[in-house]
């Protein structure tokens, strides 16, 4: 008899602990504002339906990212080199559940474009890169977010981004590893003390520039992008340091690729380098 109830509930307890676990599932993705995973209902494609706000997810004309085509690029050398005045300031790291970001909570200095000072906000990774240059996927993208107030109260953003491949480690993702190893789920943010924004290597001189939009929602637009042109390496235990530190649906954090839309594409390169192959 015994037996018998035996083989009767062990079946019954597995339909249970499934049917729980879906229902987990499922709440989990009622409580996402948005996902990275193609295809679903909150999904990159559906982003600029889910709230009013969002709209330019879905009818913007100047989307980011894009791909960095050479066809498409206008070689520029009066750009000037980038401005990075950066200084060491308060930073904290949380988890926003579809990245790692560290925010600057006083002042880190700024970058300066076309003569306007844009302030450091906070610096966050895609995994892969989201920017292509020439049809080519690197394996991280750092996002350094700067803004400035214009006179009617509203922000402009520009964003300053370092592409990365496989290699060796990153040494301000190096600085970090600890932290993040530590640091919780989702809204868990700890202190960092005083961070130097300078110590991320940049690159080269020489960069991408175009108006494009946050590549995740609200999705606005009138963002100034600035993409170093020298590709950094990353080891493989980092990016997955990251990628194990966030949700299930930003496991894969990059947004598809936007039409470029006739948009004019600017690589800044200083004049020694002008007549030097490949520059």
């Amino acid at each position: 008899m015994m037996k018998r109830q035996m083989k009767t509930f062990i079946p019954c307890l597995v339909i249970l602990v499934t049917i729980i676990l879906q229902y987990s599932e499922s709440t989990k993705a009622l409580e996402v504002e948005f996902s990275y995973i193609e295809g679903s209902a909150k999904g990159p494609s559906r982003w600029g339906e889910l709230k009013a706000e969002w709209a330019a997810c879905k009818n913007g004309t100047v989307q980011s990212p894009i791909d960095l085509l050479n066809r498409k690029v206008k070689v520029l050398s009066n750009l000037g080199d980038l401005d990075k005045g950066y200084k060491p300031a308060a930073a904290s790291i949380l988890n926003r559940g579809r990245d790692i970001t560290v925010n600057w909570e006083s002042d880190a200095g700024s970058t300066i474009i076309d003569g306007t000072h844009f302030f450091l906000q906070g610096a966050h990774w895609h995994w892969p890169a989201e920017h292509l240059i020439n049809g080519k996927r690197y394996d991280l993208e750092l996002h350094m977010v700067h803004q400035m107030t214009l006179p009617d109260g509203t922000n402009r953003t520009a964003v300053v981004a370092v592409l990365y491949k496989l290699g060796r480690p990153d040494p301000f993702l190096s600085k970090l590893e600890e932290i993040v190893k530590e640091i919780g789920e989702e809204g868990d943010e700890k202190s960092l003390g005083i961070i130097d924004p300078s110590e991320i290597e940049l690159g080269g001189p020489m960069y991408y520039r175009y108006i494009g939009s946050l590549t995740a929602p609200p999705c606005t637009e009138g963002v100034i992008w600035t993409i170093s042109k020298k590709i950094k390496t990353v080891s493989r235990e980092q990016v997955n340091l990251l990628v194990n530190s966030v949700q299930y649906y930003a496991r894969r954090n990059a947004r598809p690729l936007q039409p470029l839309n006739n948009r004019e594409i600017q690589l800044y390169v200083p004049n020694a380098y002008i007549n030097k192959p490949h520059y």
